[in-house]
């Protein structure tokens, strides 16, 4: 009789364990407790599906901050190469953008996903959806379904079920309570923030606010940002989230690639009867955004020169606080390093382990979130194998 796993969660740390497993001649079902799988990774493909960055490794390591050790063994096998001859693999080419995020030519999730499952199909990967994870009875998992509860009996489990952010497509975080093991607080990740603007800024909505660098603690950011009704949204506002949270205080330089003498010295032109604004425009060319966000922010502007220059250098923005978590990307916190192994398994639970954004770590945007959920999905399907005595291999060339 065949080994028998089951895959709890169909994005892709679950797809690509569940791929794993069955490669190594395991009998494989997928759990989801949605209608259909894969629903936030087609969400992350209506911006263009940000695979990886095409970097070295450790660059991509230094993006996941406190947790890039812990995610070194995964990632160095499954880097950003590997991940981009993954795509290829299911026939979907890819190319590099100007920033180095590697995207397919599709600049869709749809066509992926498709393939993806047909691969597993191929395998003989079962799927089985509208099954909600309600935790064991005894060492049997258990299901709620359309049909009542349900019980399932394997020889490994590998968990994928998400952080806990965009509730609505299955990351909802309710697991926490139900596995039992030591985890750390959800918070959100890659969110935008809260400010309260005048009704002066009602024209602004949905602006860009582009060429500028934001810094908040240690970490600078040089993406752009957008004034949405609620505050700031966009990279350049999301990478800076765990300085945020932590109550850094955030600035914003509005012409990063000049100096405050520079500016000094453009200000310093005659305006004649120009008024501040249209000084500002014409000597510095700053956009209409960026002077609003000026006078939104430090009205009455200072007279000084050298005190204007140097407030265009660092701009305080007045943050009321961090996003919801069911707005945000995606989320820190999870199950505890402590509380797996160096395979990803459960130390208090043999036999299962823990893939994707369950684990306790983050990262900006730029490809490195779907990067860590593919390696970490690799690793715990190859692990579970091994654990069933089955040689598989973490380096082996094939995906």
């Amino acid at each position: 009789m065949s080994n028998t796993a089951a895959v709890i969660g169909g994005g892709p740390a679950g797809l690509m364990a569940a791929e794993m497993l069955a490669r190594a001649g395991v009998s494989v079902t997928i759990y989801d407790a949605k209608p259909s799988m894969g629903r936030k990774f087609l969400m992350a493909g209506k911006s263009g599906l940000n695979l990886t960055k095409d970097e070295g490794l450790e660059a991509v390591l230094d993006a996941y901050g406190q947790a890039s050790e812990e995610l070194r063994p995964m990632v160095s096998v499954f880097d950003a190469q590997k991940v981009q001859a993954f795509a290829k693999g299911l026939d979907q080419p890819v190319f590099i953008g100007s920033s180095g995020r590697v995207f397919p030519e599709a600049m869709k999730a749809s066509p992926m996903l498709r393939a993806w499952f047909k691969r597993l199909d191929d395998l003989g990967v079962q799927r089985q959806t509208r099954w909600s994870w309600t935790g064991w009875n005894d060492d049997v998992l258990a299901f709620a379904t359309p049909d009542g509860p349900q019980s399932v009996q394997v020889d490994v489990t590998v968990l994928a079920l998400g952080g806990a952010s965009w509730a609505r497509l299955g990351s909802d975080g309710k697991w926490i309570d139900t596995l039992g093991v030591e985890t750390v607080p959800f918070s959100p990740s890659n969110v935008g923030i809260s400010v309260t603007w005048s009704d002066h800024m009602r024209r602004h909505f949905g602006a860009p606010i582009k060429g500028v660098a934001w810094a908040a603690g240690k970490q600078v950011s040089r993406g752009e940002g957008v004034v949405s009704s609620k505050g700031l949204e966009g990279g350049g506002v999301y990478s800076l989230t765990p300085a945020l949270r932590n109550g850094a205080a955030l600035h914003i330089d509005l012409l990063p690639d000049q100096s405050v003498t520079d500016i000094r010295a453009r200000l310093l032109k005659s305006r004649g009867k120009a008024s501040l604004s249209n000084h500002l425009r014409k000597s510095l060319r700053l956009s209409v955004v960026k002077i609003a966000l000026l006078q939104e922010w430090a009205r009455p502007l200072p007279e000084d020169s050298s005190d204007l220059a140097a407030l265009i250098k660092a701009l305080p923005v007045p943050v009321d606080g961090l996003n919801s978590m069911d707005q945000a990307i995606s989320t820190s916190g999870g199950v505890a390093w402590s509380a797996v192994d160096a395979s990803l398994m459960l130390t208090d639970k043999p036999g299962v382990f823990v893939a994707g954004e369950m684990l306790d770590w983050e990262a900006p945007t730029g490809g490195y979130l779907l990067t860590a959920c593919f390696a970490t999905g690799r690793w715990a399907g190859i692990s579970a194998a091994r654990h069933l005595g089955i040689d598989a291999d973490f380096h082996a060339d094939r995906n």
